[in-house]
């Protein structure tokens, strides 16, 4: 993509959905740390059912320490590795209480040293919680960047940088978010679908898919 096509990309996801906003639930930066670091392999509905009770009685560290792992255990079993999540939660609520007054650091660096936190973690907490202009490439985004040619590249770092280097200025902040949920609804693994897609036009993507029988037929 050119950067005139890239700026209407993301214009008509942006218009399609001004105030995109991350699909776990949350109250405030802690709790929005421990949710992805729950997500990992895991998905947003069922991080958010883990947490409904969980989230209700703990707000802080502290709370999550008074709480222990063999606590924090049983809200979260549901979720997939949820033994080594628990450790992982207990340690850097941990060092959190410790470190930094219980508060969680805006910096990506001090983030990624905390347990459980790798860059994508850190970079969704940056953006959602601190309004850093970063970029969170998981699964879906990634798919999307190399599938549509916005952001090609053979590792998760590369397309994120790619995503840095080309994405517009009035659309960074909420970059991140509009290519996770085109990736979650329309643009999909298996089957992308294509045929109601505001973008596919712009997409490199081909041959487009067609839509279902069923679909073509009522129109």
């Amino acid at each position: 993509m050119n950067r005139a096509q890239i700026f209407e990309f993301f214009r008509r996801l942006a218009e399609d959905n001004p105030a995109p906003q991350t699909e776990l639930a949350y109250g405030n930066s802690y709790q929005l740390l421990v949710a992805v670091v729950l997500s990992a392999q895991a998905t947003d509905v069922g991080v958010n059912k883990a947490t409904r009770a969980l989230f209700a009685a703990v707000h802080t560290p502290q709370q999550m320490l008074d709480l222990g792992e063999a606590g924090l255990k049983e809200h979260i079993k549901t979720i997939g590795l949820f033994n080594a999540k628990a450790k992982h939660v207990i340690g850097l609520s941990e060092i959190l209480v410790r470190d930094y007054g219980g508060d969680v650091p805006a910096d990506r660096d001090l983030l990624t040293a905390l347990p459980g936190v790798g860059r994508k973690t850190a970079n969704v907490v940056m953006n959602c919680a601190f309004g850093a202009e970063t970029f969170a490439v998981d699964t879906h985004i990634f798919r999307v960047g190399n599938r549509t040619g916005l952001a090609p590249g053979k590792t998760v770092l590369t397309v994120e940088k790619a995503l840095d280097k080309r994405t517009p200025a009035p659309f960074r902040l909420g970059a991140h978010h509009w290519l996770i949920l085109h990736g979650r609804y329309i643009c999909k693994a298996r089957t992308p679908e294509c045929w109601h897609c505001p973008v596919a036009d712009l997409c490199r993507f081909k041959p487009k898919t067609p839509p279902p029988k069923a679909a073509a037929q009522q129109r």
